[in-house]
């Protein structure tokens, strides 16, 4: 697809080839910073390792928008076929937020530009836009959509003020503050070191991370993926980059010399995000609040770094909730060109039997859950 605008020397085209793609990096880092709304899952090189681990051969479509040759607009998308023909962000679940890239200068032509890009290349699809931000891109080019659109509730993440862990504190009620800095002499008894790790040595420290995270998590129900080769190959390939250009940071806990805990977090313009951390059970048994050991950290990175926003990622978690934080709900966009109005609805009928469904299952089958518990439990290669 290419749609070129004269007068305003708009130029819209859709990447379908994955060395197109790669060779975007420069010039797609540079529109990330320029995006005021961006998130580190919009990076390129998240999504550009993502799509290497999990990408579909011949489904990569990326609308992307230049104004004389300038990239000012991206929107980085995929096609499925099941249960219908969509468009869906690249990024998959273990992305936590999806957006798409507009120039801050150019932002209302950038807008224009990515509308009609979608609506050619939905001609056939229904485009359906998960874990959107409530102050995302995506919303701005939603509310311009000329065609059906619907907009749902998706997932519930918590934020925090990117702030050091002693104003943190002060949003806590008295006792339960008193409750953490507990935790905190605790932890400095210990003597943790915190040693943040440079780019070259992120290998070895995402294969410790993942290992401690599989200890961590044993007898409990581990997320299968995260034991998976592509999601390590994933990790080492995107935290590399994104650890030397900014986006990210590991840092390595250490008890006497020796690793207990590695914490991954990922940064853009204004938000930090604690995205996976591995620690070892023995600071369990030893009473260590591994949470709290890790926001103290995370806050601080945030703090120094400049972020506004602190984010929980997805998930209210009881122990998020300790932090008195704000709750945000993700937005799921679905939209379609004019004669796509029906498969839109019946997407969103599928959306709502499988969320009454998924409700049914949590309220009246606890058993259920149990058995999903114990099915994630098992050692993947069992699996």
């Amino acid at each position: 697809m290419r749609s070129t605008g004269r007068r305003e020397g708009l130029t819209v085209t859709l990447c379908r080839d994955l060395g197109e793609f790669g060779a975007l990096a420069d010039e797609w880092d540079a529109l990330h910073r320029r995006c005021r709304t961006a998130t580190p899952f919009q990076s390129h090189a998240w999504l550009h390792s993502w799509w290497l681990s999990y990408g579909p051969a011949g489904r990569l479509r990326v609308v992307l928008a230049r104004r004389d040759g300038r990239l000012i607009g991206a929107a980085p998308l995929m096609l499925v076929h099941r249960p219908m023909p969509l468009l869906v962000p690249m990024g998959g679940a273990i992305s936590d937020f999806f957006d798409v890239l507009v120039d801050e200068e150019e932002s209302k032509v950038a807008l224009v530009a990515l509308e009609r890009g979608l609506d050619r290349a939905a001609r056939h699809a229904v485009i359906d836009l998960r874990e959107v931000r409530p102050d995302a891109s995506a919303q701005l080019l939603f509310d311009r959509w000329s065609g059906p659109r619907t907009r749902l509730d998706d997932s519930t993440c918590m934020e925090l003020p990117a702030e050091p862990i002693g104003a943190l504190l002060q949003r806590l009620p008295g006792s339960r503050a008193q409750r953490v800095r507990a935790k905190l002499r605790k932890i400095d008894a210990l003597s943790v070191e915190c040693r943040p790790v440079p780019a070259l040595d992120v290998p070895g420290a995402v294969g410790r991370l993942l290992r401690l995270h599989e200890l961590q998590w044993t007898g409990r129900g581990v997320n299968p993926e995260h034991l998976r080769p592509r999601f390590s190959a994933h990790l080492v390939r995107a935290t590399r980059r994104m650890v030397r250009d900014g986006g990210a940071a590991l840092t390595e806990f250490l008890v006497d010399g020796d690793v207990v805990a590695v914490n991954m977090s990922l940064q853009s313009d204004h938000l930090t995000g604690g995205y996976l951390y591995g620690a070892h059970p023995s600071l369990r048994e030893r009473k260590v609040d591994v949470s709290t050991m890790l926001l103290r950290e995370v806050s601080q990175q945030a703090a120094d770094t400049g972020r506004t926003v602190l984010s929980l990622l997805r998930g209210s978690e009881q122990y998020k909730n300790h932090w008195e934080p704000v709750p945000v709900v993700n937005q799921r966009l679905l939209l379609a060109c004019s004669g796509l109005d029906p498969l839109l609805r019946l997407r969103v009928s599928q959306l709502e039997v499988r969320d009454l469904a998924a409700q049914t299952v949590k309220t009246r089958f606890p058993a259920a859950r149990d058995w999903h518990r114990r099915l994630n439990a098992l050692p993947v290669v069992g699996r």
